[in-house]
């Protein structure tokens, strides 16, 4: 007697799905080992790691989902339910995609990844902690942080010459921006099946931002330039200031690119409800609440479905035939992702410190280079590279505070850039 009969987990498949599973069970155990020996973000690489041995154990299909194929016209009652569905297009054909009523984490891709909350919350949490004071002292430093989406522009080229598709490219290019939650909302929106590389790309990255950003900080920004002390901030910011800030950012994203308006609005409410809660105390609970609780909770699940993104059941959403081929070139395609992914990191510092040599010359010589690094949003990792740069050249120097002000610039810098994608694809584009 089969004993898969009595004990249905034991009903592994065919050997190659049950190899395919194999390898994302080793992938998410060795970034769950990563996080928890080495200290790799393990508040995002362990949730992710988790997921994906999850969604990958044989005989649960904890991430599995049903489908149909629609051919010909697809029916009216199915348009305008993509919040609800996965609507892919085959060319000849449409398949219609929901969780399985049984799939765990495919429910939790869905209601928190793919409905995009869990990284529009995020992004409040990222709003409550973040400080746009810097900013608003040192308006120049928004020049640096659009300087620094330089990489998402060329990696977005060298993907379409690779052979991504223009959704793919786009969506791998934004990885430049050093910025999970706006990857991941990028992502859901044009390319949906490259989630979880993209995922897992852009936060090996940040946690990577101390060990790449220095060498190229010391290969752009020689020593004596790199003690170039920078003048302190003419006036304290107040909150009224601040407050027309937000205003004045939203009307102009509002009215030129919409599609990053919820990213922008999201980082707004929560530095907004920070601020107003020095004036009004009754608000310091919301601040505590977005800040900490909210932040940790919508991170978790968030990062959960997206490592079940990278598992054999999901994918098989994107696949014809359960063809083994398409799934190895899948895997293949999601370690060229890292690599360039790590190109668009390293181009992005470069523009940013590109940008920053021009105003140290603008300016005559009252811009430190070694900011230009913090272009990136990598809040506030980037900013402290900058600070430890300079300090080794010469200690006591302190450049942190204007350095602050591109990495929270960079923060809107890459939802614009990543807005702007979004609408090109679901406007003009035709696969």
């Amino acid at each position: 007697m089969d004993a898969s009969m009595l004990l249905p987990g034991l009903a592994v498949g065919d050997p190659v799905e049950l190899a395919i599973r194999l390898i994302f069970i080793i992938w998410g155990a060795l970034l769950t080992f990563l996080a928890v020996k080495k200290g790799v973000e393990p508040l995002l690489l362990i949730p992710i790691g988790l997921g994906m041995i999850l969604a990958n154990v044989p005989g649960l299909h904890l991430a599995r989902y049903v489908c149909q194929d629609v051919y010909g016209q697809v029916p009216e009652a199915l348009k305008g339910v993509e919040g609800l569905v996965n609507v892919i297009d085959f060319g000849n054909f449409t398949r219609i995609c929901s969780p399985e009523s049984t799939s765990l984490l495919g429910w939790v891709y869905h209601l928190v990844v793919r409905s995009e909350i869990g990284p529009i919350l995020i992004f409040v949490g990222i709003g409550a902690l973040a400080d746009f004071r810097p900013l608003l002292s040192f308006p120049i430093g928004a020049l640096i942080g659009s300087a620094a989406q330089l990489g998402i522009t060329v990696v977005t080229f060298i993907a379409l010459a690779l052979g991504f598709g223009l959704n793919e490219a786009m969506a791998i290019g934004v990885v430049g921006g050093a910025d999970g939650p706006t990857t991941i909302y990028t992502a859901v929106n044009i390319a949906p099946h490259l989630v979880g590389p993209l995922t897992i790309a852009v936060y090996s990255y940040i946690a990577l931002v101390p060990v790449i950003q220095p060498q190229i900080i010391r290969a752009l920004v020689p020593r004596k330039y790199r003690a170039v002390e920078m003048p302190s901030p003419s006036k304290e910011v107040g909150l009224g200031r601040v407050l027309m800030f937000w205003f004045a950012c939203l009307v102009v994203v509002g009215a030129l690119v919409p599609a990053a308006f919820p990213l922008v609005v999201a980082v707004a409410l929560g530095n907004i409800v920070k601020e107003l809660s020095t004036k009004v105390s009754e608000l310091e609970r919301y601040f505590k609440t977005m800040a900490d609780p909210l932040l940790d909770i919508s991170t978790m699940l968030t990062m959960i479905g997206v490592g079940a993104t990278l598992s054999y059941d999901f994918l098989g959403q994107y696949v014809v035939g359960a063809d083994p081929a398409a799934y190895l070139g899948f895997i293949a395609k999601a370690f060229a992702i890292l690599g360039l992914g790590l190109i668009a990191f390293a181009v992005s510092t470069v523009g940013g410190i590109a940008f920053a040599w021009v105003l140290y010359f603008v300016t005559k010589g009252k811009v430190n280079p070694t900011i230009g690094c913090a272009g990136v949003s990598a809040v506030p990792i980037s900013a402290r590279v900058a600070q430890r740069e300079v300090q080794r050249v010469r200690p006591g120097l302190y450049v942190l505070f204007h350095a602050l002000g591109p990495n929270v610039a960079g923060v809107i810098g890459t939802a614009i850039v990543a807005g702007y994608y979004i609408s090109y694809i679901k406007h003009f584009w035709l696969p």
